[in-house]
């Protein structure tokens, strides 16, 4: 599944941030137990229908990836990672496929059933967003999911002092109207890290997408 890069494409400052020294040390900080993972997963796979194959755009070493294959060990994984330490670590595990790209230039040469991110968006560049919901859309066989940090109206903030880094919106609202004629709402929720303690209240969104 090949990944070239756009014909005179520059990567952005978040691309190069999260290519470098700090992705490197996020993926070393957050080495998460696949298996605390799988009831959100569970409940998920719960509220489709007929999923085979799942492709993680942002996949970092692959937790949520391993927690879906202990679920299901049958279903087809890719996982789509930036960084070379992250991509290093993903390549490893037998049964999911790694490409190492940013989400901006991944050019797979077929589609998913589901295609989902998770705490990615927020690190996005918020001028390519447009551009990578519609990305995702049309990489979808039938399912969207997107589990991201929650805000009404866009805010930036510092993320570990650094600027330009982390922002919050209506990632949900935004994948609607981005592709208003294609998507369905399935099912929405929260993540409250009170009781889910395997994320970081984060709200989720899953859409049906129409081919």
């Amino acid at each position: 599944m090949p990944s070239l890069p756009e014909q005179n494409r520059i990567a952005t400052e978040q691309e190069q941030f999260w290519a470098g020294a700090f992705g490197d040390d996020y993926t070393d900080r957050n080495a998460i137990l696949p298996e605390q993972r799988c009831p959100f997963f569970r409940k998920v796979l719960n509220l489709t229908d007929g999923v085979q194959s799942i492709c993680e755009l942002g996949a970092n070493r692959g937790h949520n990836l391993l927690a879906l294959q202990a679920i299901n060990p049958d279903l087809r994984l890719t996982g789509v990672e930036l960084n070379a330490k992250a991509f290093g670590a993903l390549a490893c595990h037998a049964g999911i496929e790694a490409v190492q790209s940013s989400i901006q230039d991944f050019d797979p040469d077929s589609r998913f059933d589901c295609v989902m991110v998770c705490g990615v968006l927020i690190h996005l560049n918020p001028e390519d967003l447009p551009t990578v919901y519609r990305k995702m859309a049309s990489l979808a066989n039938r399912y969207v999911l997107i589990n991201e940090y929650y805000n009404p109206t866009p805010v930036e903030l510092r993320y570990r002092g650094h600027a330009g880094k982390l922002f919050k919106r209506d990632f949900g609202g935004e994948f609607m109207d981005a592709n208003a004629d294609r998507v369905r709402l399935v099912d929405y929720g929260f993540l409250w890290q009170r009781v889910e303690p395997a994320w970081n209240n984060t709200t989720w969104w899953l859409f049906e997408v129409a081919v």
